[in-house]
């Protein structure tokens, strides 16, 4: 896809943010906490592979994740982990099994993601709550609200197509979506961004919730920021990760490229890259010490996953290691989606200090849970 391809849908908001960030110093603070997640679009059928295809894909994971990952610890000794989104329609018991196996000992966690067209609200629901039951009955994956018990899940759209956000009204065909999600127990959406997609939305770089109309799509186009003091304030939470223009990855030696958090083959993770994610500054309203970088990468291909637990992704953790430590007042976790939504909520709430305190600040792992 063209770099500049649908850039009118979010390049006011970025130059509005780029003014503002511009015009007004950023303060200092003693500590600065970044919270880092990768979320995996994990798509083991991806190109309509076969069975054994797609278990190859996943043992390869199984056999590596736990290599990278004991190598490499945040600020507080915490191992890098890795959010694996699986499709609904992709179900396969023994493959959930394995990712189970990676969650069960530390290395990350499993949440739902959803390719579905010209679908109707009562066969989303039913999706839905047949995949949570499944995940959590059959895999104890997912996770439940502290106070209530109910099960809930992270969720990414497929095809980017959130709230039937596609002009064409291909790969959803749900107007209510975002009810839908909250009504089934999501806590949160990590879909955003999807450029250089037409379904890219005007907010960038927000942690913000979403109102649902149900007699229109892409009701997540805009929304209110969260902000500490405030309550929830829509139907769905949604977390973006950073996007913005490149003037280090320039297109025919002029005009900038697009830095949108996308991880894999050609686009392996860099130093120079976290430092643009991190200038993004998305952050709870009101609490800038606190910054939350969410990227995304689709890591069941070979391409990805070779890079993905590879010698690139040695070296970029290698070389964050490295920045943090040298920098007294920056502080690093590596976080599930799950975690980064505790943190958020426990942002909102108010709270401070080390965000260490408030992985489990809601919602708890359903591993942990039985543990």
């Amino acid at each position: 896809m063209a770099w500049h391809k649908n850039l009118h849908t979010w390049l006011g908001e970025y130059l509005q943010q780029s003014l503002a960030k511009f015009s007004k110093p950023s303060p200092y603070f003693d500590n600065i906490h970044v919270m880092f997640c990768v979320a995996d679009h994990y798509e083991p059928y991806v190109l309509k592979v076969d069975d054994a295809k797609a278990k190859e894909r996943v043992l390869y994971w199984v056999n590596n994740l736990p290599l990278l990952a004991r190598r490499h610890t945040d600020s507080y000794g915490n191992n890098y982990k890795h959010n694996f989104f699986y499709p609904a329609e992709e179900y396969q018991p023994e493959l959930l099994e394995y990712l189970a196996g990676l969650c069960q000992s530390g290395f990350g966690e499993t949440e739902i993601h959803l390719h579905h067209d010209n679908d109707t609200p009562e066969n989303l629901q039913r999706t839905l709550l047949d995949f949570k039951d499944t995940l959590s009955n059959e895999h104890n994956l997912l996770s439940k609200e502290k106070q209530t018990g109910t099960i809930k899940f992270g969720f990414i759209h497929g095809n980017w197509a959130l709230d039937n956000s596609h002009p064409t009204g291909r790969h959803c065909g749900v107007n209510c979506e975002l009810q839908i999600l909250d009504d089934t127990g999501c806590y949160a959406d990590f879909t955003m961004p999807s450029a250089p997609d037409i379904t890219q939305t005007k907010q960038i770089n927000s942690i913000y919730y979403a109102v649902d109309d149900p007699t229109r799509p892409k009701s997540h186009n805009r929304g209110d920021n969260v902000q500490v003091g405030g309550t929830k304030n829509g139907n769905l939470l949604l977390v973006q990760g950073p996007l913005s223009l490149d003037w280090r990855a320039r297109k025919r030696g002029v005009f900038p490229g697009i830095e949108n958090g996308e991880l894999g083959g050609g686009r392996p993770p860099t130093l120079d890259r976290f430092k643009l994610w991190l200038q993004q500054q998305i952050t709870v309203e009101g609490k800038p010490d606190w910054i939350f970088i969410k990227v995304h990468t689709h890591g069941a291909l070979e391409r990805n996953a070779a890079v993905l637990l590879g010698k690139e992704m040695d070296i970029f953790l290698s070389s964050l290691k490295l920045f943090f430590s040298s920098s007294n007042n920056l502080h690093l976790h590596y976080v599930s989606t799950r975690e980064m939504y505790n943190i958020i909520k426990a942002a909102e709430a108010g709270e401070s200090g080390n965000p260490e305190k408030y992985r489990n600040y809601r919602i708890v792992s359903l591993m942990s849970a039985t543990k």
